[in-house]
Formats: structure tokens, sequence, C-alpha cells
């Protein structure tokens, strides 16, 4: 389902822990819309990283990462695929390298590891169109463009810890900040 909502990008409810008993930030977010979003978590495994999520990390060619891979649902229509890259040696014997939930979502988790996310963490975005695989789990007819959005976050220490690359049907509008020098 391609999805015509103008969305309003907002990464800082992403990268803000949630409280107990508080909803991720997707779901608050699709609420707010008077909408239902959910997740459907797909894997979590040790993987070779992409190149940019290797450089980013600043890993070695033999180093793995874990990925956790998600299905992003709005009123129970897929809207976007989100693979969210950790360093192993953050990931490793936590709930980030484990297939289940994790309450108040990955940033809570890596907060309560002292990993708090950075206030403005890079993001790049890019058209393509959706490979077969895409087109299957988001339900486009092949040839369909997609939206590649893929967020470089670090922590306030300044050590990089995530990488998400969210592939999307939905249109996005960004409000870009004035930077002070």
């Amino acid at each position: 389902m391609v999805s015509d909502d103008a969305w309003m990008g907002d990464a800082q409810p992403y990268l803000t822990p949630r409280q107990a008993g508080e909803r991720d930030a997707w779901t608050a977010e699709a609420a707010a819309r008077g909408r239902r979003g959910t997740q459907k978590l797909l894997a979590v495994e040790k993987v070779d990283p992409p190149d940019a999520v290797r450089d980013f990390f600043g890993l070695g060619p033999a180093e793995q990462v874990v990925v956790r891979r998600r299905l992003i649902l709005l009123d129970d229509e897929p809207v976007e695929l989100a693979d969210s890259y950790y360093p192993a040696h953050i990931a490793q014997g936590t709930h980030l390298a484990q297939h289940r939930k994790i309450p108040g979502g990955a940033v809570t988790l890596l907060a309560k590891l002292g990993f708090t996310p950075e206030d403005e963490p890079l993001e790049d975005v890019s058209a393509v169109t959706a490979s077969p695989s895409q087109c299957a789990a988001l339900q486009l007819r092949t040839g369909t463009p997609v939206l590649v959005l893929t967020r470089f976050t670090t922590s306030t220490s300044g050590e990089p810890m995530e990488v998400s690359v969210m592939t999307m049907t939905r249109h996005l509008q960004y409000r870009q900040r004035k930077q002070v020098s």
C-alpha cells in the first residue's frame, strides 16, 4: 500500500528514551493522527554490515553487527521496512540481540546501557526503485519508487551506536533547523 499521507518527519521522538508504560514512538505518533501504528519483528541476526554501516561504526572487514529487521504497519497496512544495525560489542548479551520486543524500544534500552543518542543525527534520504523482496513485503507493484532514509546515530559521548535504514512508501515532509555557528 502506498500512503498519500503527508507525514511531518521528526526524529526526536525516536531518539528519546520512553518512560515505563509509555508507548513506543511509532505507536504514539500514529495514535496522535487517529491511526494505529504497529510493527512486526521479522528477524534479529548477526550479519556482515553494508559498507555505509561498517564505515560509520569503524569496523574491520571481518567484524559483524546485529541487525533488527522490522515491518512497520499503519492501520494494519505495511508502510515501511526498518533495519536497525548495532555494533556487536553493544548488542551482545542484551535484548538487542534477541528475537523479542524491547520494552520502550531500542533507544530506551540503549540509554539504560549508557548510550544516550545525540540530538541531531545525520539523516540521508534517497529515492530508489523497490527491490522484488521490498515489493513483496510492502505490497507494492514492480517498479514502484520508495524512499530510503538512513539515520546515523552517535551517542552523546561520541560513540557510533545505531544505523537505521528505513524503506518507506509514505510521503515525508521535513523542517530544517538553521545551524548557528
